[in-house]
């Protein structure tokens, strides 16, 4: 049996062990590619990884077919095998040791061009900022929009939601920190596709793929599981061709990619949305954003857009970590290099965290900023348009998102509530920290209301409503705004914009007048025509008084209303609501 064994041989001719050796480095460089998904760029350090892995596979193969014999019949002394090592070093390892090196000195010499102390006015404008207006770009936003929920909570909810579903909850699973924050059909909800519980599910599942995402509604806290006509084939939860990077790169293999975060259209189409990220300083600094692929997640169809051709519908191209690293650089080299680390005149930060603030139809990322000694103070706050990059900075002196969520506590503390990232709102004109409170469950329990400016100005409630009620009263008390800075106790005209909302098992409708950005809310208990409203309808609403006589943005009553001439005239001249043109109702 012994002599029907046959040894393995490597090449004797030269040209043979160079095919060997090519072989296997190919062979293993494919499985490090398939593996590792490197961006085949020269601007990625993943690229220079890649090479370099390519190269030391390559020498070790060389190593093993030309310097240690594996026929043991050969003999050489040990001179000749001296002498053979140092020639194979020289003909085959040699050009690959230049290409190894060569690599290296590119990216050492594309390090240094890109340091920001040659390069501060270029990093300092990676990002434009513009000053800003407060009260102008900054709407008081009704109460059927304000987010209520912050990320954990709201993955938490989706969580839960997906113990109700009997014939899921056994396949898939709701995945950890993969939501994403978008305004869906004009609100702000959160979004995610749901995971294979595991490989043996994955496997008996991927035919069909991911069968629903979750979306949670930020506002009324409600999370449901939407159900797809056709699963999800691409995903992060996929181990092999349909993982969704492992996709994207086959398509775009030379394309540098930030982490593709799931949305979906006003259709409620699944989408991956992996916007393209270009070095711009030297080789390898300023990280920007030159455009973004949109991927279908049911059918793997992918499209890349410019920057300015990104549809409108996507909230999500510019990520916040970005927005911010880019503000640092600007705030930090402001006056030169050497001022950000000896005088440090003007040199600004931003500060640790961010949330969401949804503005005409886009995601706005918000955070503050703080001088370079990062105190308990911010001198104002940045909105960055997470689609366009549009930046302004809002002059707020006052204090930081976590010394208003102390503030928040401290109110609370006896219920032992928990402030999660405060929501930048505009209350009367004033800059104003929104904080949802938490109960040792992640449930939204409270809210809190504090004035950026003077912190130690707290308002609380068990719903947005009376929290909002509250604090319009404190700022009055103290003085930070004057009566006629607040909503008018009686006013008329044609309405604009209607929204509804249910708040304390009461229904209320909060109207907009035209030529007013204030909201009136009004409760339908107490205001039967409020159900029947319309745009174009001409109303007189008036406050109720309290006993104090301070008004207050709840009790709007309406004491005067006329139907549009459009409605009436489609209705052959027949008022549903009856002709009621300046007829006041009874007092509520």
């Amino acid at each position: 049996m012994s002599k029907m064994k046959r040894k393995f041989r490597v090449p004797r001719s030269k040209p043979g062990k160079i095919l060997l050796n090519v072989l296997v480095t190919l062979v293993l460089g494919g499985i490090y590619f398939y593996v590792t998904l490197p961006a085949l760029n020269f601007q990625s350090g993943d690229f220079y990884s890649f090479v370099g892995f390519l190269c030391v596979v390559y020498v070790v193969c060389a190593f093993l077919t030309s310097g240690f014999r594996m026929d043991t019949e050969v003999v050489m002394a040990p001179a000749e095998r001296v002498k053979e090592y140092l020639r194979f070093i020289k003909q085959q390892c040699l050009p690959v040791g230049l290409l190894f090196v060569a690599f290296i000195a590119v990216a050492l010499v594309g390090e240094i061009l890109s340091m920001p102390i040659f390069r501060a006015g270029s990093y300092r404008d990676l990002l434009q900022v513009e000053d800003g207006n407060f009260t102008e770009d900054i709407t008081q936003i009704s109460f059927d929009k304000i987010p209520t929920l912050d990320r954990s909570s709201a993955e938490y909810l989706g969580d839960r939601q997906m113990g109700t579903l009997s014939d899921m909850v056994s396949q898939f699973e709701y995945p950890e920190g993969e939501s994403t924050q978008i305004n869906y059909q004009g609100r702000p909800v959160r979004v995610s596709p749901i995971a294979y519980a595991d490989l043996i599910k994955w496997f008996t599942n991927r035919g069909e793929g991911l069968p629903a995402y979750v979306l949670v509604d930020m506002v009324t806290q409600e999370a449901s599981v939407v159900r797809l006509q056709e699963g999800i084939k691409y995903s992060f939860s996929e181990p092999l061709n349909r993982n969704i990077i492992r996709h994207l790169r086959f398509q775009y293999p030379t394309y540098m990619f930030s982490t593709p975060r799931f949305e979906i259209d006003e259709q409620g189409q699944p989408w991956w949305i992996a916007p393209r990220l270009v070095k711009t300083i030297g080789l390898f600094g300023g990280t920007d954003i030159r455009g973004a692929v949109l991927c279908n997640a049911v059918t793997g169809e992918s499209t890349y857009y410019d920057i300015a051709d990104v549809p409108s519908w996507v909230d999500n191209v510019y990520t916040p970590d970005l927005i911010m690293e880019q503000y640092d650089y600007h705030g930090t080299y402001i006056n030169g290099f050497f001022n950000s680390i000896l005088g440090q005149r003007g040199v600004t930060l931003t500060t640790d965290g961010y949330n969401y603030i949804a503005l005409n139809d886009d995601v706005y990322v918000y955070t503050g900023v703080t001088s370079a000694n990062a105190d308990q103070s911010n001198l104002g706050f940045l909105l960055s348009n997470q689609r366009t990059k549009e930046t302004k900075f809002y002059e707020a002196p006052g204090a930081t998102e976590y010394a208003a969520m102390g503030s928040a506590q401290g109110v609370v503390q006896d219920l032992k509530y928990t402030a999660t990232f405060p929501l930048l709102l505009n209350i009367a004109g004033e800059p104003t920290y929104f904080i949802p409170l938490m109960d040792a469950t992640q449930l939204v329990k409270s809210y809190a209301m504090v004035n950026v400016a003077q912190y130690q100005v707290v308002a609380t409630g068990t719903t947005v409503s009376q929290c909002n009620q509250e604090y319009i009263r404190l700022l009055s008390d103290k003085g930070i705004t004057q009566d006629e800075e607040l909503p008018q106790t009686e006013a008329s005209g044609v309405i604009a914009e209607i929204r509804s909302a249910v708040l304390d098992g009461n229904t209320y409708y909060f109207i907009r007048l035209e030529g007013e950005e204030v909201f009136y809310s009004l409760s339908a208990s107490t205001n039967e025509l409020a159900v029947i409203l319309n745009v174009g309808d001409r109303v007189t609403i008036e406050h109720e008084a309290t006993e104090e006589e301070k008004p207050i943005l709840d009790g709007y009553s309406i004491i005067g209303y006329e139907k549009a001439a459009s409605t009436e005239a489609a209705s052959d001249g027949e008022d549903a609501g009856g002709d009621v043109s300046g007829e006041e109702t009874p007092e509520a």
